[in-house]
């Protein structure tokens, strides 16, 4: 019974790549050649589309976001000056909604805290957080004179030693390395469902150029052990400094070529239901998903399910979670214009439906687009990017 099961997957899984124009892969290849291939797969697939792209947007003028370690070290060192420009600038938001804000980083860090329950496990999951990365993309180019776009976190790359990516390493081109040793027993995840063991930091980030940061909201919602939650918002101001426990246990475990596989091109990618449930961890302890995934990584103020971009790494990830959705809307394109969810946090208490007509909430900083705007990175109102 085994083996015919397994031949009714394989069967289906090919079905599924050959409507789509997809490679096969096997779940026993490199996870980075893997995702290399689908991003190949995609840009073939958009090229051969006949649709005329909205306001002028195409695949030739189109931004390209990156993974961090295809920079030049010249343009790592831009990047970072302009998120250290955001943090030396006053913040812009109000003060009646946001006065724990002290700096123009800040004001993402409040965005976020104060609307975490209305975009996360809802309807407006994905597009809410491609708006929130557009924004603070935008913001550091047009406010901090950034010249590329906002890089992404291969989960897959150094996934078994973190800190030998150059994303984490600790040098002047990184993102900053792991925290200080702070003795505690690991995280608790999924609303305690899960533990993870802890890695060897916990403590205040100890070196490259975000070591020293202070950060002025949070924890909010702590996952890790021993790490005291202040306040409950954006009006609790709580100096302290960045905090990270990088634990590579999470991505050796979950950032796999089966898992890849599977919100892309497999089971988990036939409806954007599967689809999302499974990228919000919806199968705990089996899988945490991918979103849970890279903050639990991070541990500390990066796994706060408010305050998390309180560490810059923040956006990496949801650059990285956006990348794994463009995958799917290419890959599936009857299906990439649909949301799944109400507009509460799982529903909790119960709640309509969201519909593509729902504003994005961005509090006073941004307009609040309908999530309909935000379902095409090519359609030019207002995005126009893709990943390389």
């Amino acid at each position: 019974m085994g083996h015919f099961l397994s031949f009714i997957r394989l069967l289906l899984v090919i079905h599924c790549v050959a409507t789509a124009g997809v490679s096969l892969h096997s779940r026993d290849e490199d996870p980075v050649a893997v995702l290399k291939q689908l991003q190949q797969d995609a840009f073939a697939t958009l090229q051969n589309e006949t649709r005329a792209l909205a306001s002028g947007c195409s695949l030739n003028n189109a931004a390209k976001r990156r993974d961090w370690e295809a920079l030049s070290e010249a343009e790592r060192l831009d990047y970072i000056r302009a998120v250290k420009c955001l943090i030396a600038k006053e913040p812009i938001s109000n003060p009646k909604w946001a006065s724990a804000a002290r700096t123009r980083y800040d004001d993402f860090v409040a965005l976020h805290t104060n609307v975490t329950p209305a975009i996360h496990a809802t309807g407006n999951f994905f597009a809410w957080h491609r708006y929130y990365l557009w924004t603070y993309e935008t913001a550091l180019r047009n406010e901090c004179g950034y010249n590329g776009y906002q890089p992404y976190w291969n989960w897959f790359s150094h996934r078994d030693n973190l800190l030998e990516s150059p994303l984490f390493d600790g040098s002047d081109t990184s993102m900053g390395g792991d925290g200080e040793f702070f003795k505690h027993s690991g995280s608790l995840v999924g609303g305690g469902a899960l533990w993870l063991p802890s890695g060897n930091g916990g403590g205040c980030v100890e070196s490259g150029p975000f070591k020293g940061m202070e950060v002025h909201m949070g924890p909010t919602l702590p996952s890790m052990d021993n790490f005291v939650p202040v306040g409950g918002g954006p009006n609790d101001y709580n100096p302290h400094c960045l905090r990270r426990d990088m634990t590579s246990y999470v991505t050796k475990t979950w950032a796999t070529t089966a898992n890849l596989l599977n919100v892309t091109i497999e089971a988990a990618s036939r409806s954007i239901g599967a689809f999302q449930l499974e990228i919000e961890g919806d199968r705990l302890p089996e899988n945490i998903g991918f979103h849970l995934m890279g903050h639990a990584a991070m541990a500390a103020d990066g796994a706060d399910l408010y305050t998390s971009p309180n560490d810059p790494v923040f956006y990496f990830h949801h650059a990285m979670l956006d990348y794994i959705w463009w995958l799917w809307q290419v890959f599936h394109p009857e299906q990439a214009r649909t949301i799944f969810g109400t507009i509460t946090m799982r529903n909790d208490p119960p709640s309509r439906n969201a519909t593509v007509d729902d504003p994005l909430d961005m509090g006073e900083l941004y307009p609040h687009r309908p999530i309909r705007e935000l379902l095409g990175t090519l359609d030019g109102t207002p995005l126009c990017y893709i990943y390389v």
